[in-house]
């Protein structure tokens, strides 16, 4: 990793992977473009489950229901971007993710057509196969940068990656608000379907990405040997312990239907407008990227920012305590009848959130990317997916239960503070990664 003299070093993001792969420049554009519709299909479910059945719980099931087959799903492709081509295995898992996201337009249109509400388990099923195609599709990409760009850019590609990431949690959201309160939902996935075009012009103009001629194929055996990889890398799974303690207690987003409805008020979109905040943080520290190609010691931005990001969890949590107290006046699901000031303090948290765990992320994949062998990288990267997108879903069935069981604000400002008191303790037993040395990478 070069050191560049102080004054020449750039603020915002550096565009340099763009320039020196035009195959990862298509790869990204296609990721970034089809995101957005993603991102919209998420929020447009949490909706329509909380529209059918009032209940936060049901929502925490999009989440919660998919969490086996997501941990399948991480390992298993992993090992398949390690035995395979890694262009067929991207290819078809991005068919089977807009197969199940055209099944989500049919069974709004047969809503529509029939005057009676779906049942829920369709929505279910169809989020569940989304679900397990894009970790698939996400795993296999985390182990073809690596192949299109020199080490010294990965830094910078991923903070190019959050970059994108944050404009499809803030674009994507938004005008899912927008769309279900104004075209309702056919037309909302309609527009989910036709973005994810743009994925396949990028996925089908990849070079062959060949699996090394001595790859194992799937089963126990490859399982076994990423495994054993993994307990010989003690700073790649601290960071995955790290993360999967964030993602597990610090994500509030199944609340925001019912925060929307009832405690802060502005229904859809307010939905829209707290989980865009925290994609605007993750964009803003995209764009304002440009030293992380500097930063030699990244466990300790890690472990930082992981703090910083509990402690933004429990502010929000706070917010939402405070207006359940019912001193600042009734609120309602019409934004004229949503609290202002409450909805910017809570967007002001999720903003945080964004921000910090951008800085966590751009590091803790830089890492996975540079200090693990290329043979190993997909199942390295199945491992993080699990715990990126399996944890999260966890989180969703931990904020549901204790919600209703306890109240709105509650698993928030619990799992803030769980947050920080993890790092610290993991920081205790797991010391090396505080000491990982981007001039000497070890795994």
């Amino acid at each position: 990793m070069s050191e560049t003299p102080p004054g020449r070093r750039r603020a915002l993001v550096d565009l340099t992977p763009l320039r020196a792969s035009p195959a990862f420049a298509r790869l990204y554009a296609g990721t970034a473009v089809s995101g957005i519709g993603a991102q919209l299909t998420i929020v447009a479910v949490g909706l329509q489950v909380y529209d059918i059945t009032r209940s936060t719980l049901a929502v925490s099931l999009v989440g919660g229901i998919a969490l086996v087959p997501l941990i399948v799903a991480g390992l298993w492709g992993g090992m398949l971007a390690d035995s395979f081509d890694r262009r067929t295995v991207a290819i078809v898992s991005a068919i089977v993710g807009w197969g199940s996201t055209l099944g989500l337009v049919v069974m709004a249109i047969v809503d529509l057509g029939l005057g009676d509400r779906v049942p829920v388990w369709p929505l279910y099923v169809l989020t569940t196969v989304n679900a397990v195609a894009a970790t698939i599709g996400f795993t296999t990409r985390g182990s073809i940068y690596p192949r299109l760009l020199p080490p010294e850019l990965l830094p910078g590609a991923s903070a190019m990656n959050g970059m994108a990431f944050g404009l499809q949690l803030t674009v994507g959201p938004a005008l899912a608000g927008v769309l279900v309160a104004t075209v309702g939902f056919a037309w909302t996935y309609a527009v989910d379907a036709v973005l994810f075009l743009a994925a396949f012009a990028g996925l089908f103009t990849l070079p062959r990405l060949p699996a090394a001629h001595d790859a194992v194929r799937p089963g126990l055996r490859s399982l076994r040997e990423g495994l054993a990889y993994l307990r010989r890398a003690p700073n790649i799974r601290a960071g995955f312990l790290v993360d999967l303690f964030a993602m597990t207690f610090g994500r509030p987003h199944v609340l925001f239907p019912a925060v929307g409805a009832l405690v802060i008020g502005g229904g859809a979109i307010t939905v829209g407008v707290l989980t865009a905040a925290g994609a605007v943080g993750t964009f803003l520290t995209g764009l304002f990227s440009g030293q992380v190609g500097h930063v030699r010691w990244q466990g300790r931005a890690i472990a930082s920012s992981v703090v910083v990001y509990g402690a933004f969890v429990a502010l929000f949590g706070v917010v939402v305590l405070v207006m359940q107290t019912g001193w600042f006046g009734d609120v309602g699901e019409d934004f004229s009848r949503v609290n202002a000031v409450a909805l910017v303090l809570a967007a002001l948290a999720m903003a945080g959130t964004g921000a910090s765990d951008e800085v966590s992320a751009i590091f803790r994949s830089t890492m996975l990317m540079v200090a693990a062998p290329d043979g190993m990288r997909g199942r390295m990267q199945g491992i993080f997916t699990v715990v990126v997108t399996g944890g999260p879903r966890v989180g969703d069935l931990y904020v549901g239960a204790l919600a209703t069981a306890v109240a709105l604000w509650f698993p928030p400002v619990l799992g803030g503070l769980v947050i920080v008191v993890a790092v610290g303790i993991i920081g205790r037993i797991r010391g090396g990664l505080r000491d990982y040395d981007a001039l000497n990478p070890a795994p």
